[in-house]
């Protein structure tokens, strides 16, 4: 049976279908394995963080009445009465006219308020710790202190769910003593390689065949994702051998990924050995993105089922555009398909770029840096089956669906890939 292409859909619909499967349940991990995953629960402080007011500059606890309006030229004097250790609770009281000093960390003493650098402070009394202290520079009730519960106030919400967990959340886990956080468990990502022109990598190619190029490709890009992607090998062209090996897949994965099961000669197999899995659905035969257009979206089980085009850049720009955040989606990360998450830089075109209006077009990109200017962007041209075009390209530069094209000098955004 020739299913052809159903009418092809726009990417934000496509979109919008990739966005109903549900994410995945949480998991507990150790807080030195969360960087890069998707917070799961909120994590909720048990104390304040500051527990109390800290110095966060080495200087002189004062009162900042007592020096107001301290300059280089008109400097305040107040007597240093102690030096504060940073791993004890302050047993001195700072006195209108008395200051004391103190370390980056240190706990601000009853009676202070501030902290005054010691680069804009002099000691009268040469090197010793304690005496009168000359203040050069004024400062605000606040200033140079981490007022208590300033991160974290207890009870409350430090971190709420679908964060994306970066060193600095981790930090800020540590400091409320979270040993282990609750994330979105990792998707595990099946990928199937199909064609009878397909040949391992370890072997030598003969005319009319290639060597599996995307299933690694994609497996790499699945990890940068923080998937875990798992190669299901080299998937000939024949109904029974692909039903049972995407089975396999759909049973042990939650994402599954045919490379190549989408091209005009092969695609209907694709179709037919998705239909003949239970409880299967065809949401999408086609998409109005360039490179990309046949690919195809299924649900088998409640779980996505792609398929991919098979020449090697249009699957990696289908990678980018709809895969990897569907992937951070079933990981919790609610903002992953909004363009505003694509990170961008600005380029001046080096030359006219045509696009035929309907699909969204995403030209391959080598930026050239230029001193004191924006980069020039040049589209890197040439045929969808050539990895050349892909790795000289350091971005993409998108075409909207309804433009004919960009135009030599005009500023683009480039999404870095």
């Amino acid at each position: 049976m020739n299913h052809g292409f159903f009418t092809i859909i726009s990417r934000e619909e496509f979109v919008a279908f990739l966005a109903e499967f549900p994410q995945l349940p949480p998991e507990k991990v150790n807080l030195a394995h969360a960087s890069g995953r998707i917070l799961a629960e909120s994590l909720t402080a048990d104390h304040d963080w500051p527990l109390l007011d800290r110095s966060c500059m080495d200087g002189f606890a004062v009162n900042a009445r007592d020096i107001f309006g301290a300059t280089e030229t008109n400097p305040g004097y107040l007597e240093c009465t102690a030096t504060l250790p940073i791993d004890q609770m302050p047993a001195v009281i700072v006195n209108p006219g008395d200051c004391a000093r103190i370390s980056t960390g240190g706990v601000l003493p009853e009676g202070a308020d501030a902290v005054v650098m010691v680069e804009h402070t002099h000691s009268m009394e040469g090197e010793d710790d304690l005496g009168t202290i000359e203040i050069r520079k004024s400062a605000a009730p606040g200033e140079n202190v981490m007022q208590r519960g300033e991160d974290a106030q207890k009870g409350k919400e430090a971190l709420a769910p679908g964060t994306t967990i970066r060193p600095q959340e981790v930090g800020l886990a540590a400091a409320l003593g979270f040993e282990e956080i609750s994330v979105s468990r990792q998707p595990r990502v099946g990928i199937l390689s199909t064609g009878d022109e397909l040949i391992e990598v370890n072997r030598t190619p003969s005319p009319g065949q290639v060597r599996d190029v995307n299933s690694y490709t994609l497996a790499a890009l699945v990890e940068q994702a923080h998937g875990v992607p798992t190669r299901y090998g080299i998937i000939k062209d024949d109904l029974n051998s692909l039903s049972t090996a995407l089975e396999k897949a759909i049973q042990e994965n939650d994402l599954v990924l045919l490379s190549g099961g989408s091209s005009i000669g092969v695609r209907d197999l694709t179709v037919q050995a998705i239909e003949t899995m239970t409880d299967a659905q065809i949401l999408a035969h086609g998409v109005s993105l360039s490179p990309g257009k046949p690919t195809i979206l299924a649900s088998v089980g409640g779980k996505p089922v792609l398929g991919l085009p098979g020449q090697v850049t249009s699957a990696l720009v289908v990678m980018h555009v709809l895969i990897l955040p569907l992937i951070r989606h079933l990981q919790g990360d609610a903002t992953t398909f909004l363009d505003t998450r694509r990170p961008l830089r600005k380029a001046e075109l080096a030359r006219n770029v045509a696009s035929k209006p309907g699909r969204e077009d995403y030209v391959r990109i080598r930026l050239e840096e230029r001193e004191d200017q924006l980069p020039l962007a040049h589209p890197v041209l040439g045929k969808s089956g050539l990895l050349r075009t892909i790795v000289q390209a350091q971005g993409l530069a998108r075409i909207p669906v309804d433009s004919e094209g960009l135009y030599e000098g005009e500023l683009v955004d480039i999404w870095m890939i």
